[in-house]
């Protein structure tokens, strides 16, 4: 008893110390920050609010004036500047500002810095949370070291429709896999404590809704019912901000005509006030400006006010906060108070990140060979994981080491394009195509034909559009570059086609109405097909496309997405059988554009179609096979893995009360093996209308051969509500369907009663 007591004291005298420090800090920083913001003049208080771009331009000597005059308060960096440059401006913040208030550096890191991993979507489709972390990890120690304090990611709009080029960025079209992500992914980025030499910010994008922009269009006009945006679309973010993410961006688009930069109900009622996020808030790439084009304000210094009240505290590249806000400030459109209050916002994030104590802990000098010094093995572990089977007709995968193989494809020897989008400071010459990758698998023990077959796009003019349009075009006839490869695959065992988009296809900006490979690539597989040789499709996109034929053709099909640094590699190690692939989907995959949006968690409706009883008044398309061409959460594998029906701790839940699923999972195969169990629930009846299925659920595991495991997934009370007529969150009892499997169409079913 007595040891107990004494224990019972010295932890409370352990938590009144640590309290009383935390109020010292707490109070350190608000004398300050109050000392600061009650120094400023107006035109410093602005100042602090815009964010330019770090760039020296035309007239270097000019912004660096601006910054000394306390007119710019943050940075944003092309991947390429380096230390001396940023330190150049930061010293003229810091040492030579009236007030010596330091800036901070953001850039885009958002699959990796010098070390490139699979982009966004790949990652997403590793269903591997620890292996996603441990990504952007690595991505923070990298982008840290070269002295960004910020990074605009992760990306968590959730996205049904791949005419979108922006999918490549997100992680696909589930909401709960997505915030499953973003609780991993903020932590990684950001590190136990902000402010560390390798802590890196996390600022979430882009809030709210532009995922769902219509017909796929980047920029264009999202419009949906406020129940579908705060059920589908806003629960990764309030993931995010519950993680602690440090800052939120703005979506360039507008949501039920109002755009979201100057959205007081996303901003402040749901951000702020719902959420109690006390983070700052960054309008995205000229998002002020572009009110005016979006039809709500008339002019430069209405955009400024319009942006600011709504709650967007700082401007990207900014024109009109500089001379728009001041002005309104003295005619008291916009008060004081605001004003001060989202100063001291700017501030506070300068001080969470340390840069009071240390302006340059991010700018001490990167290690020697920084930019050579790649995360080369970790990088082949993510790209390994991300990789998708989709097709293994007769075990024509994994490939034999003394086969004589053809590689043929523009993507196959090409270190530009594997490298992705927003691919921060990778470099091209440090990339493994799959060429080479290949190469180094067979280890001259056979041999590796190639050819490159057809170019990447039949439109070369098209690129000039495009924000990313590094494309090489071969000038030879399409004809004389087919009949070359087909020439190659003739003297070959088995032929490997590398086909799909070149990375600025998937990127902003670049929207697709048609999501077909090329004329060029079809008739380049086709021709291959024609050959009878045994022809692996090799897929490097960063969307789903529609490959019905290209799927039929092709013996095998494996998705690469755009697999970064180590692509080549990864690659190779799965076509050779070194990796047993066990990548899942996140995202479907249509048979055709014209079923778009098409995503697994849709509303039924009252006349459904049922396959095995067709019905000309059902809803349907009647020209093609209404279902996916591959499924959310599908893949294969070198093995097979069983699992069994699921079986329930209960078959009647109080409310309140947890629900165990449990099932068993067996490698019925001669292979090792990881695969993806998923648990999906079904609301039978409720006040609104209940998807067909949702994710609430999932477990990675790897087993041997003739190995099973008892798998348990826990649905908690909250897994089971939803959110009414009235935006609120709530649970109806009522009876619920639970599914498992490995995919989210092929799955065994329990029910279970929520009880009033």
């Amino acid at each position: 008893m007595f040891t107990v007591c004494r224990a019972t004291a010295a932890l409370t005298v352990w938590l009144i110390a640590n309290s009383a420090a935390a109020s010292d800090v707490q109070a350190d920083k608000d004398r300050l920050l109050d000392s600061l913001v009650g120094q400023m003049t107006l035109q410093e208080k602005v100042g602090q609010l815009r964010m330019e771009y770090a760039s020296a331009g035309p007239n270097p000597q000019a912004k660096l004036d601006s910054i000394v005059d306390g007119h710019v308060g943050a940075m944003f960096t092309s991947p390429a500047a380096s230390q001396a440059s940023l330190r150049e401006l930061q010293e003229a913040a810091a040492q030579r500002s009236r007030l010596h208030i330091p800036l901070f550096f953001a850039g885009d890191v958002l699959h990796g810095q010098q070390t490139i991993f699979p982009i966004s979507l790949g990652q997403a489709a590793s269903w591997d949370l620890q292996a996603i972390g441990k990504s952007a990890r690595i991505a923070a120690r990298e982008a840290t070291a070269i002295g960004l304090d910020m990074t605009f990611a992760p990306m968590l709009d959730i996205s049904r429709d791949p005419r979108w080029g922006r999918m490549s960025e997100g992680y696909g079209e589930d909401t709960y896999l997505t915030s499953r992500i973003a609780e991993a992914v903020i932590p990684a980025l950001q590190g136990p404590t902000l402010g560390a030499r390798d802590s890196l910010m996390a600022c979430v994008k882009h809030f709210a809704g532009y995922g769902a922009v219509e017909g796929g269009r980047d920029y264009n006009t999202t419009d949906m019912s406020a129940r579908r945006l705060v059920q589908d679309y806003l629960p990764p973010f309030k993931a995010a901000v519950d993680a602690g993410a440090g800052a939120v961006m703005t979506a360039l688009t507008s949501l039920d005509g109002v755009p979201a930069t100057a959205n007081g109900w996303l901003l402040h009622d749901i951000l702020r006030q719902q959420w109690q996020y006390n983070g700052l808030v960054i309008g995205d790439h000229g998002a002020v400006e572009e009110l005016i084009a979006h039809g709500v304000a008339e002019d430069g210094e209405r955009a400024a006010q319009a942006a600011f009240t709504a709650g967007t505290q700082m401007s990207m590249r900014d024109r009109y906060f500089a001379y728009g806000l001041p002005r309104r400030v003295t005619l008291g459109e916009v008060t004081a108070q605001q004003l001060d209050s989202a100063v001291r916002q700017v501030l506070a994030t300068k001080y969470e990140l340390g840069l009071f104590d240390d302006p340059y802990r991010h700018l001490q000098g990167a290690p020697a060979n920084q930019d050579q010094r790649l995360h080369r093995a970790q990088a082949r572990d993510m790209a390994r994981r991300s990789l998708v089977l989709l097709k293994n007709h007769d075990q024509t995968l994994p490939l034999s080491r003394h086969a004589r193989i053809a590689l043929v494809g523009p993507l196959a020897d090409n270190a530009v394009d594997i490298l992705g989008s927003w691919h921060a400071n990778g470099k091209p010459d440090q990339a493994v195509t799959l060429r080479q990758g290949l190469q180094s698998g067979l280890a001259g023990k056979a041999t590796l034909l190639y050819a490159k077959g057809a170019n990447i796009s039949d439109n070369p003019q098209a690129f000039a559009l495009l924000a990313d349009n590094q494309v090489s075009f071969d000038p030879r006839p399409t004809e004389t570059m087919i009949a070359e490869a087909v020439t190659v695959a003739r003297q070959a065992d088995v032929v490997v086609a590398a086909l799909g988009e070149a990375r600025g296809m998937s990127h902003e900006g670049a929207s697709r109405t048609d999501l077909n490979l090329p004329g060029q690539q079809r008739a380049l597989l086709r021709a291959l097909k024609a050959t009878g040789k045994p022809l692996v499709l090799v897929l490097m996109n960063g969307r789903p496309l529609t490959i019905g034929d290209e799927s039929q053709w092709a013996d095998a099909v494996l998705e690469t997405w755009f697999s970064g640094s180590e692509g080549g590699n990864a690659i190779a190690d799965v076509l050779f059988g070194e990796y047993n692939p066990s990548g899942k989907l996140p995202v479907t995959f249509p048979r055709s554009v014209g079923q778009i949006p098409l995503y697994y968690n849709h509303l039924n409706t009252g006349r459904p179609f049922d396959p095995a009883r067709p019905s000309v008044y059902r809803s349907r398309y009647y020209d093609i096979d209404d279902t996916p061409l591959y499924p959310f959460g599908y893949g294969l594998s070198y093995t097979d893995f069983s699992v069994s029906a699921p079986r329930l701790s209960s078959a009647r839940l109080q409310p309140g009360q947890a629900l165990q699923v449990q099932v068993t999972v067996r490698n019925e195969g001669l292979r090792a093996g990881e695969t993806v169990v998923q648990l999906y629930i079904r609301d039978r009846s409720a006040s609104v209308s209940r998807p067909v299925k949702e994710l609430k659920g999932f477990e990675k595991l790897a087993l041997e051969p003739g190995q099973e495991r008892q798998v348990t997934v826990q649905l908690s009370p909250a897994a089971l509500s939803f959110v009414d007529r009235n935006l609120r969150w709530v649970s109806e009892p009522g009876w619920f369907d639970v599914m498992v499997g490995l995919d989210s169409q092929t799955v065994q079913t329990a029910s279970f009663e929520l009880m009033p």
